[in-house]
């Protein structure tokens, strides 16, 4: 049980109850970190703007966007977000358990395509040492035909599941 006070679906009313019939529709179930953002339904509904976005990202691959989440949940060691994506890759991508414990050791190991690799170790790098970043950086990914906006897009996504994380981890919310 979370540290803070969430709203179970079977209790959800109004505008609430929209977003966790739609997640319903998506997915199933609404999920324990759905549940988190019940507190306020505005959040929620950015929440789910946001993943509808990344879901329907037009270059950035969905192996590629799971493999940022968990590299950016391992350093926070947050087992909800690495369950739920190692299942994705496991059971979307066609990943083994042991690719995704490889990159995990090193992301550099990523069964990912040569650029999206790069990518990959570009958000990880933003989030751990951002002040390193420079435009050496910038113009590798570039030189591998990777757009301004992705590159921004990758490490808004790498920040964004930190924050995510990092709400998580505070309130204590438990797998599914």
């Amino acid at each position: 049980m979370p540290l803070i006070q969430t709203i179970a679906p079977e209790e959800a009313t109004g505008e609430l109850a929209e977003l966790y019939a739609t997640i319903i529709a998506a997915r199933g179930s609404v999920s324990n970190s759905a549940q988190l953002f019940s507190i306020s339904p505005e959040l929620l509904r950015h929440q789910l703007s946001f993943i509808g976005y990344y879901m329907n990202h037009p270059t950035l691959s969905m192996p590629l966007l799971a493999a940022i989440r968990i590299m950016v949940s391992s350093a926070e060691e947050c087992r909800f977000c690495i369950d739920f994506n190692t299942g994705m890759l496991v059971n979307m991508a066609g990943w083994t358990l042991d690719q995704v414990a490889a990159m995990r050791q090193d992301p550099k190991t990523a069964n990912l395509p040569e650029r999206e690799v790069a990518m990959l170790l570009l958000a990880i790098k933003a989030i751990r040492l951002s002040h390193s970043i420079n435009e050496d950086d910038l113009n590798a990914l570039r030189a591998m035909d990777w757009e301004d906006k992705d590159i921004f897009d990758a490490v808004n996504h790498a920040a964004r599941m930190l924050a995510s994380d990092i709400m998580l981890n505070t309130f204590k919310v438990e797998n599914d």
